[in-house]
């Protein structure tokens, strides 16, 4: 999936808990590209740049703040403004910042589904990008000690926030493992992934978890939040990106590969979700791999 895509070396030492980055400049010259690290990015005064996370494009607003997983291709790319006028805070931080016995804990709990849900991309809205501006900014004054527990603090407060949307979409992302705190559910999710391609029916879905149609939707809806077949198009739709971008097989190639019957029906799903059509994000991913440094 990456052959096209850098793969940038961080300056993050294991020697250090993250690294946090400012610039002021008038363009994004930084080529798509994806890493080992954990990335919290924020930005100002660039309304109009267009963010690539994932599978997901989208022009941005005046300010900006995203949490991208390790391995999720992401950029930002626009040019033309004043100079100085952008303003980028680039935080990373490993994987292993919170220790996975520690990340188990009951107290953790929201931070551990945060960093879950990073491997697929968040944004936050604009409304707790404000709030946490202010310490995001003067996180770079603080040292040692102190800036490990604000950058703890700053996670926490994102973690429990309700104001966020996940980008990708569920299977553009191979690594991605979710708990849904039900084994039914899993086992479900297991046979969506691995059968995505074919004709998949809620009756077989409800064979498998042993339960009734009109139960196992109100369950299914319940534990995940979405329908079956919402759940079902978003993990073939992650599928198809992912052949967009890593392959030259023709769109209708991939919308059969990947479960959809109609190119039609495949197209307009693919943009009432994206907002962009396939060709689109094909092209916007070719163009994103042509920035040079």
């Amino acid at each position: 999936m990456h052959d096209a895509i850098i793969k940038e070396i961080t300056p993050l030492t294991q020697s250090d808990c993250f690294t946090y980055f400012y610039r002021a400049k008038s363009d994004f010259d930084f080529p798509l590209h994806y890493h080992d690290e954990i990335e919290l990015n924020f930005i100002r005064n660039a309304r109009g740049a267009r963010r690539i996370i994932g599978d997901h494009v989208e022009d941005i607003g005046d300010v900006e703040l995203a949490l991208v997983g390790p391995g999720l291709p992401h950029g930002w790319f626009g040019s033309g403004f004043a100079k100085n006028q952008v303003e980028e805070i680039t935080i990373q931080f490993h994987k292993d910042f919170f220790d996975e016995k520690f990340l188990q804990k009951n107290q953790m709990n929201f931070i551990r589904s945060m960093l879950r849900r990073s491997l697929r991309g968040i944004l936050f809205s604009s409304e707790t990008t404000r709030r946490l501006e202010p310490r995001i900014v003067a996180l770079g004054r603080k040292q040692g000690f102190d800036s490990v527990l604000e950058l703890m603090s700053i996670l926490h407060d994102l973690s429990i926030s309700r104001e966020y949307r996940v980008l990708s979409d569920s299977g553009f992302h191979g690594s991605e493992l979710f708990s849904y705190n039900s084994r039914r559910i899993e086992k479900v999710m297991a046979f969506i992934h691995s059968s995505f391609d074919k004709q998949i029916s809620l009756g077989e879905a409800a064979r498998l978890a042993n339960m009734t149609e009109s139960a196992f939707s109100r369950f299914f809806k319940l534990r995940t939040g979405m329908t079956f077949i919402d759940c079902l198009t978003e993990v073939r739709l992650g599928h198809a990106s992912r052949m967009l971008i890593s392959t030259t097989k023709t769109i209708a190639e991939i919308a059969y590969s990947c479960g959809f019957n109609n190119i039609s029906n495949f197209n307009r799903i693919f943009r009432k979700k994206k907002g962009c059509t396939p060709r689109e994000l094909r092209e916007s991913y070719s163009e994103g791999t042509r920035v040079f440094i």
